[in-house]
């Protein structure tokens, strides 16, 4: 059905966090409002201080969607996606970032419906496919990330194996694993386990605070958006940095415990890259540019995992995200 704003029963809703999405937020917003359900659905979208006339395209749909503005500095990761679950009307709340577009119109019905066929799953996450002209490397990282957790709708939790998951670092990883570049919640866990006020990695901190509270999340793979980033050289830099340092304030896990065990990684995948671009006849200028990226990636992991130890005024020039470090 199509989405109707203040129906008398709305069995999902759509939150939308943007900031001058730029042209892309086009099909983002028409892919959304074009889903078909089997029931009714509602779209809120909250904007930050757009400068780019999205708000002003937003309002034009007003009998579609609720608009939300709030000033920039009000904006937080945790914080807005909480905002925008307070004024949902689903019991189901589904997320998307403003650049991930949905690549079906069945994409929130797959999201609900991988909810609905386990009573015990909390949360949804859907596969991600990259943008058609993304970097070969980046859609084949994306290809293998999603490959790795199956073709099927899965679930885990924390007791499914209770001395994997205290003892293995890397299990925890997976089962925290979580994006709100596609997600699904169910509105009565939020309301106990509402998201952390948190300026990165709000997803995978509630999923890890949901799991370790016993709860399970669930994979949808059909439930699909196309969302990537080529970043530059030194974006892949400042990118790797944050979330290095998050991961080691946040959970405590360290993504590159030394230099040479970085150094080694970068190696190793480079060898990978040189053998994929060679079957693949990609140029060498790629070639090149993938070898630089894998050593500052290596380069910005090991800086993140001493975060403790980096004067705060250095971090934040480091930082591709320095709201990270403003508290």
């Amino acid at each position: 059905m199509p989405c109707v704003l203040n129906p008398d029963f709305c069995k999902a809703s759509v939150v939308i966090t943007t900031k001058n999405p730029g042209r892309i937020f086009d099909n983002v917003i028409a892919m959304v409002l074009s889903q078909k359900t089997p029931w009714d659905y509602e779209v809120i979208v909250i904007d930050s201080g757009s400068k780019d006339g999205t708000v002003e395209k937003l309002r034009l749909l007003d009998d579609k969607i609720t608009l939300i503005c709030i000033r920039p500095e009000e904006f937080g990761h945790g914080r807005t996606r909480n905002l925008g679950v307070t004024h949902a009307q689903g019991d189901y709340v589904a997320f998307l970032t403003h650049d991930a577009v949905p690549a079906t119109s069945e994409w929130l019905s797959e999201l609900v419906t991988a909810l609905e066929l386990d009573v015990t799953a909390c949360a949804a996450f859907g596969r991600h496919i990259a943008h058609n002209d993304a970097d070969p490397f980046t859609k084949r990282d994306l290809q293998a990330h999603f490959d790795f957790l199956g073709s099927t709708t899965t679930v885990q939790s924390k007791f499914s194996d209770h001395i994997l998951y205290d003892t293995q670092i890397r299990h925890r990883q997976f089962l925290h694993f979580y994006s709100d570049n596609n997600s699904c919640l169910r509105k009565s866990v939020w309301k106990v386990y509402p998201y952390p006020d948190a300026e990165f990695a709000e997803d995978q901190i509630w999923a890890a605070t949901v799991i370790d509270a016993g709860f399970s999340r669930v994979y949808a793979h059909s439930a699909v958006v196309k969302h990537s980033h080529d970043y530059s050289s030194i974006g892949t830099f400042r990118r790797a940095f944050d979330e290095s340092a998050a991961f080691q304030r946040i959970f405590g896990y360290s993504l590159c415990a030394s230099l040479v065990r970085g150094m080694l990684s970068a190696a190793s995948c480079c060898m990978h890259d040189m053998q994929y671009a060679l079957i693949n006849k990609l140029p060498l200028r790629r070639v090149i540019s993938r070898i630089i990226r894998n050593i500052l990636r290596s380069f910005g992991h090991y800086l993140g995992a001493k975060i403790d130890q980096i004067p705060t005024s250095v971090a934040m020039q480091l930082s591709l995200d320095k709201k990270l470090y403003r508290s």
